[in-house]
């Protein structure tokens, strides 16, 4: 299952099952679990742990040292959990001591050509990434998050969970949960309707979660007013939890 061209240190713990292609190097302190395949010319390095049924396609980097000039060979981490796909020439960096030692990526991410994943950022499950995604150091990235091809996330900024960033969005500010962004700077233009009922979202939860996005974007109210009126009807609303928890944590401000 490894390519005898391929380097595997043996200070790394690779499954029996893992397919690693020519020329691949797996470093010290790399853990790969079942299932994955590690195509030719991919880099990883430790301490870096992937989960099962990945697929890492050729001339990735993954694990490498953070692109931070603060950075002074810390022994930060790497974790990718599973079935995630990530594609030719993507960049993958490990954590920092300055913020959680470790960068976080969760299951079941599609992640296109030349996406780069900076130090410390966190990543959910089921996002998708389409060309050229970048994101800066210490972004979070909720569940189901959709980001148009060379999309740009600035440090620290968050985005919640079923956001919807257009082709090109220069982020510089948080984006509530299930908001649709576009532009440079992005600027917010709705909710992620249809990515709504993909996944069955029922039209009145679809009703419910615009006229919180109303009462925070379109009615003149202080974010505050806006939090405290959206507090209550999420009692009856339970999906409008997740948009009120991203409201409540933005540190950055929102797009507006």
């Amino acid at each position: 299952m490894i390519h005898e061209t391929a380097i595997v240190s043996d200070k790394a713990r690779v499954a029996g099952d893992v397919t690693v292609g020519p020329y691949a190097v797996i470093g010290d302190d790399v853990e790969i679990d079942s299932g994955s395949r590690i195509d030719s010319h991919v880099v990883i390095n430790g301490p870096t742990t992937i989960g099962k049924d990945n697929h890492i396609y050729q001339f990735a980097s993954i694990g490498d040292d953070p692109q931070d000039k603060k950075y002074a060979d810390e022994p930060t981490r790497l974790v990718i959990g599973d079935r995630n796909t990530i594609r030719e020439f993507c960049t993958i960096s490990r954590g920092t001591v300055q913020d959680r030692g470790e960068t976080t990526i969760g299951d079941d991410n599609w992640i296109m050509a030349y996406v780069h994943i900076a130090h410390d950022c966190v990543v959910g499950s089921k996002t998708i990434m389409a060309n050229n995604t970048t994101l800066a150091g210490h972004v979070h990235i909720g569940d189901w998050v959709i980001c148009g091809g060379f999309s740009g996330i600035h440090q620290f900024c968050r985005v919640g969970a079923h956001a919807f960033l257009g082709m090109y969005s220069a982020v510089n500010r948080d984006i509530p949960a299930y908001t649709l962004v576009s532009g440079s700077p992005a600027t917010a233009r709705g909710i992620n309707s249809e990515g709504l009922k993909r996944r069955d979202f029922s039209a009145e939860q679809i009703r419910n979660i615009k006229n919180a996005y109303r009462l925070t974007f379109r009615k003149g109210n202080k974010l505050a007013d806006a939090i405290d009126e959206i507090a209550g009807l999420s009692q009856q609303h339970p999906e409008l939890v997740v948009f009120l928890e991203s409201l409540r944590s933005s540190e950055r401000g929102l797009v507006r």
